[in-house]
């Protein structure tokens, strides 16, 4: 199976502007558009990769702001897709279990991610071909994770820009969770207090 993929994310002002196969000024001219922003008020996000230096050089062009990332491209992709984060879109490739869960995010924020399968050589090319991946297929959010009632889970271990890491105290520690569900719209961000002596009675991993 391919590893990485090329992707692209948005939220739900922007769901219909986006098509991976355009050019990037395109897609960003869309998007800016639908969000009623000027180009220099858009901002990307983009892991900082080698591999990402003909895309930064689009985005730039083009005339949006850039945001490097040095990983955790699903919260990124969350971040694309949530309204007051700072982040319009979510570029480039990274790696596909990632973009599955980015695309159950989706689903219950009602935004839209692309993904297209990206081989890192020939070999791998080939190895995808021979076992019936079409490497030309753009994936949809919706064929990425299907169904109507889907359900999104993450808890911060360090500390990110989308969620606290863990924070331990004398006998405790607390948590924050971001839980979503597609079938309502809703987002919750839950911030959790553990006992550690009463968790440790009843159970030896917490």
């Amino acid at each position: 199976s391919i590893f990485y993929m090329d992707k692209i994310c948005v939220g739900p002002e922007a769901k219909d502007a986006i098509d991976i196969e355009s050019p990037v000024a395109d897609n960003l001219g869309r998007i800016a558009k639908r969000l009623d922003r000027k180009m220099d008020e858009l901002t990307v996000v983009v892991l900082d990769r080698p591999r990402h230096a003909g895309l930064l050089a689009d985005i730039r062009a083009a005339g949006a702001r850039v945001k490097l990332i040095t990983d955790g491209d699903v919260a990124a992709g969350i971040q694309a897709a949530l309204p007051g984060t700072g982040v319009d879109v979510l570029m480039g490739i990274g790696g596909s279990p990632e973009g599955v869960l980015t695309a159950a995010a989706i689903r219950c924020v009602g935004g839209a991610i692309q993904c297209k399968p990206w081989p890192r050589d020939d070999a791998e090319r080939k190895q995808a071909i021979d076992a019936g991946i079409d490497v030309d297929h753009v994936y949809p959010t919706e064929e990425l994770v299907a169904g109507e009632d889907v359900f999104f889970a993450a808890t911060g271990a360090s500390a990110g820009e989308l969620l606290k890491g863990v924070r331990y105290f004398g006998g405790g520690a607390e948590t924050q969770s971001l839980v979503m569900r597609s079938r309502s719209g809703t987002v919750r961000m839950i911030d959790a207090h553990h006992a550690l002596d009463k968790l440790e009675a009843f159970s030896p991993v917490y």
